[in-house]
């Protein structure tokens, strides 16, 4: 089955881009992107198609026609549970692997039954490195240890059917997202606004961040170059990553507040339970992948991405 080219990012040849998880935080801002800069996006949604740009699909069960990805130029699976949004039951964690591995089966068993060249990015996370204390971790890095590595780690070999069947695909492993509004910013901005935002534990730990503009910049640079295979680092240099307490700090000036007040270790747990050890983790990425690819950061200083969280301007 013929399927479009790869756009190169110097020639104005619309892409067809499927994207799962559309409705997302990342996935909202990449469909708008990518409309603005004139490709078509194709969603694909969990009940009966209501638009001509909508592919029905069912993970859970592993159910997608290969054929509805005919014309389809790339496939950016960012489907998940939140791994935030709820308490870490051992329901949750089952959804937290099953919704990742599953659509990711689904995508790329697909993807194996096509014929011609097409682009898969998938979703991941820096959780594959686990907690690495001052250690500089790129892709070339071994995986830590704990549930969410486990659970990176599985999410990532579901594409094993796709990169068999000789279709590009990297993985997107991405850090903490900065954004005026969703993910991380949507928990820490309401406390912060109320100078509660302070150190979590020692407040010392790694954070690898990203603004959304910046994520949304590098999928699309992934998009658009599928000579770029395996596991990419998004996040900003190494050097540029931040102690969370500093981070805290950055973000409370722009908002004329404190942030000092800690959150010790011991209260975590009682708040947030197993995750509490995913948020006193220490990870520090270096994307060596994106800078040798020549991608370009909007925003690589805390200051001005905590300015574009707090205020929404980039």
């Amino acid at each position: 089955m013929e399927q479009a080219a790869f756009r190169p990012t110097d020639q104005e040849i619309t892409m067809r881009v499927a994207i799962s998880g559309s409705s997302g935080l990342i996935g909202t801002a990449l469909s708008r992107a990518l409309l603005e800069r004139g490709d078509e996006v194709v969603r694909l949604v969990r009940r009966p198609v209501t638009a001509p740009n909508e592919i029905s699909w069912d993970p859970a069960r592993g159910e997608l026609d290969h054929a509805a990805l005919h014309g389809v130029s790339a496939v950016v699976n960012l489907a998940g549970a939140g791994i935030g949004d709820k308490r870490w039951t051992s329901a949750y964690k089952r959804l937290l692997v099953d919704s990742r591995v599953h659509s990711t089966a689904t995508i790329a068993r697909a993807i194996e039954h096509l014929d011609g060249p097409i682009r898969l990015v998938n979703g991941s996370a820096m959780g594959y490195y686990g907690d690495r204390g001052e250690e500089i971790v790129d892709e070339d890095s071994t995986p830590g240890e704990g549930f969410l590595v486990d659970l990176v780690v599985a999410w990532e070999s579901a594409t094993a059917p796709a990169t068999a069947a000789g279709a590009s695909v990297a993985i997107a492993r991405t850090g903490l997202i900065v954004s005026p509004a969703g993910g991380l910013m949507a928990r820490v901005l309401p406390l912060a606004r109320l100078g509660l935002a302070g150190p979590l534990g020692n407040g010392r730990q790694w954070w690898s961040w990203i603004t959304l503009t910046d994520e949304v910049r590098a999928l699309m640079h992934l998009i658009d170059h599928p000579e770029i295979t395996g596991p990419v680092n998004l996040s900003v240099a190494a050097d540029a990553a931040v102690r969370q307490k500093d981070a805290m700090h950055a973000l409370g000036e722009q908002l004329h507040r404190p942030s000092f007040l800690p959150a010790p270790a011991p209260a975590l747990r009682v708040v947030l339970g197993e995750m509490a050890g995913d948020a006193l983790a220490s990870t520090r990425m270096a994307p060596k992948v994106l800078q040798h690819s020549g991608f370009a950061w909007t925003h690589t200083d805390i200051s001005a991405a905590m300015r574009y969280a707090a205020q929404g301007s980039h």
